[in-house]
């Protein structure tokens, strides 16, 4: 069975902000070292991406794949591969916990890769790093500074904002 890697950063923003610009696929390639395209294939009924194609450049993996979005709630996504041409398996998860009364926000990250090629197991789990680290730097500097934020511009619906501010305030997937 797969083994998971995970890591966890907090950003100075509300979750909602953060979801926002999670949300937002189109401009990953902006912020995000590994992923050179991305394209949003289908959506949900309040318009949240249900399939995405990425094409992934991580060094050591490579692919051009199709994943399934699920959106737990206001606060958590989940992912799982759907097809790829070298990976078995690719699950990840964002988990957004609100901090500071909902002021800062701390993000999990979850991610479980399986390749098709024989891999060492230490060099899977390598990889998996990198792109986490980059990922939550990226989101990071990207929320931070603005870009992308808020409602439609960010490719998320303002019902979705809205959800996230209302859930951010008790307690809210990776």
């Amino acid at each position: 069975m797969a083994e998971h890697t995970k890591s966890s950063i907090t950003i100075e923003a509300a979750p909602a902000a953060v979801m926002g610009v999670i949300a937002d696929f189109g401009r990953y390639p902006e912020w995000t070292g590994e992923v050179k395209e991305a394209e949003v294939l289908a959506t949900d009924a309040e318009g949240r991406a249900e399939q995405v194609r990425l094409v992934l450049d991580a060094g050591a993996i490579k692919d051009d794949h199709t994943l399934a979005y699920t959106w737990i709630s206001a606060t958590e996504v989940r992912w799982s591969l759907v097809k790829s041409q070298m990976l078995r398996t690719l699950d990840g998860s964002y988990a957004l916990a609100p901090r500071d009364g909902g002021t800062r926000t701390e993000v999990t990250y979850q991610l479980t890769v399986d390749v098709k090629i024989p891999m060492l197991g230490m060099i899977k789990r390598k990889a998996e790093k990198v792109i986490i680290d980059r990922a939550l730097a990226g989101l990071k500097k990207r929320v931070e500074s603005g870009s992308g934020e808020g409602g439609d511009a960010a490719g998320v619906p303002d019902s979705a904002d809205a959800a996230a501010d209302s859930a951010a305030k008790p307690d809210a997937p990776a």
